[in-house]
């Protein structure tokens, strides 16, 4: 625990006082109750920092410190109010399980807060209390303390704290409610999925390829019922076994359909690895056995600091060929193809996104009026039932960027604005794509069910007034 500051106290009341002096109003009491849905997820925002509560490091143990964190609605970020009755909730971390905690049921300023195994404790409990401008008070319910930000911190990493209720801007928290996302839509017949990618047939109906021994395919009449179609690579696919260990499993295939034939880019790799290849092969029908490998495009090794896995096609609007692909380490990257030959054009890397090596992969470029719009999956998946994978979008109007999500944050500096994230028993939606089709444009991704399954999720995609897209 940090030690406390003798002048502390007097300090920060006579903060509390300039800023009201200085803003031109009272501090005023509680107003009312605020109204909490039990049933919603929160952001709790610091007036003071901007900065959101958080599970330092996205631990799960008991125990776990709180602290602030620019915020990025990961699930570490989000709380959901849990009824305690007589006026006072436990704040229940979606990622962990666990709640909000003072840790070893201190009534001292400065305690330690820390997140524990629900008890339904006194110490465990807050009292929601009203201030202004849309904030409020977390007040303990054994020490009658505040929840805070320790010594009006702004930085990432700030510690969270208790301390007597001085009605600091540091003590006031604004409770940003979730959207909710739309459950997958209707599909029936074969729907587990994984790394799925659809393109529409001259004859109408769709091809989805997906992660799976020699290439999954699936297809479908009416989008809605789909049907097995068998692997693309019966025969399997040994020129991928120097990147798969063997093994003939291969992931996230591409697959566009351009000039009368299809393309479909895919990796060959192993879990955890960044010896990974990316390879082109070509078919005038689609159907399993029919497609001609058309070798390596681009390959990764340890010595790198990229993977080459997860490759999305984009023509621009000149007619212009690029490959995005990548995860983790550095990011995702973009190359530039020759149309003629499927393959690279030239010896540049560009980086379009990137989280300083943390989890972000299966990048999806498509373009939507003026603008490229980057579609990534942030965090954790292939994990079942606890995946935590979203999707996240950024855009520019460049198809080579620099990428921006909604409030101007850079893609390569960790930016990007949800458009899906797990809700119910809808967990970790991603490795998405987009299909504009004859209804409008059409997401493609997987989920986990409550079993650990993966499946094929589709919904419409939406732009609001500003152009940013929304699942509906």
């Amino acid at each position: 625990m940090k030690a406390l500051s003798p002048v502390r106290g007097a300090l920060a009341s006579a903060l509390t006082l300039l800023l009201a002096l200085s803003l031109g109003f009272v501090l005023a009491g509680p107003a009312r109750a605020a109204t909490i849905d039990t049933n919603a997820s929160y952001v709790l925002v610091n007036r003071n920092s901007g900065k959101v509560l958080d599970v330092y490091n996205w631990a799960t143990n008991d125990g776990a410190p709180l602290d602030q964190w620019s915020r990025n609605d990961g699930a570490w970020q989000q709380w959901q109010f849990v009824d305690s009755g007589g006026g006072y909730y436990r704040l229940k971390s979606r990622h962990s399980g666990k709640v909000v905690d003072i840790s070893g049921r201190s009534a001292a300023d400065g305690a330690d807060v820390i997140q524990y195994t629900d008890k339904n404790a006194t110490n465990q409990q807050f009292r929601v209390v009203d201030t202004d401008g849309g904030y409020v008070k977390l007040v303990n319910r054994n020490s009658g303390k505040a929840l805070e930000v320790w010594e009006w911190s702004t930085a990432d990493g700030g510690r969270v704290s208790q301390y007597t209720d001085l009605n600091g801007a540091n003590q006031q928290w604004q409770l940003v409610k979730l959207v909710s996302y739309p459950d997958p839509g209707y599909i029936t017949g074969d729907v587990a999925a994984h790394d799925p990618e659809v393109t529409k047939k001259p004859d109408g109906s769709y091809l989805l390829a997906y992660t799976g021994d020699n290439i999954a395919l699936k297809i479908s009449a009416d989008r809605t019922a789909w049907r097995n179609a068998g692997v693309a690579f019966p025969g399997g696919a040994s020129w991928t076994y120097a990147y798969t260990n063997g093994s003939n499993t291969l992931w996230a295939p591409d697959i566009t359909y351009l000039n009368g034939r299809y393309y479909m880019y895919y990796a060959a790799s192993t879990f955890g690895s960044n010896h990974s290849g990316i390879f082109l092969a070509t078919s005038t029908t689609g159907a399993s056995g029919s497609w001609t490998n058309q070798g390596l495009v681009i390959e990764s090794n340890t010595s790198d600091n990229w993977n080459a896995i997860d490759p999305n096609l984009v023509v621009d609007d000149q007619g212009r060929w690029w490959l995005d692909f990548g995860s983790f380490w550095s990011g995702i990257k973009m190359v530039q193809l020759d149309p003629a030959t499927g393959k690279r054009l030239n010896s540049t890397i560009l980086s379009i996104s990137g989280r300083n090596g943390g989890a972000t992969e299966a990048p999806f470029v498509y373009r939507h009026g003026g603008y490229y719009y980057q579609f990534v999956s942030f965090d954790l998946c292939c994990k079942g039932a606890s995946s935590t994978y979203r999707i996240m979008v950024g855009r520019s109007t460049s198809v080579t960027g620099p990428y921006a999500d909604r409030n101007g944050t850079a893609m390569t500096s960790g930016g990007g604005t949800q458009v899906l994230a797990g809700h119910g028993s809808i967990h970790g939606p991603g490795h998405q794509s987009v299909l504009a089709d004859n209804d409008g444009d059409v997401l493609f991704y997987h989920w986990y069910a409550d079993d650990g399954s993966s499946r094929l999720g589709i919904n419409k995609l939406g732009w609001d007034s500003a152009g940013w897209p929304y699942v509906y």
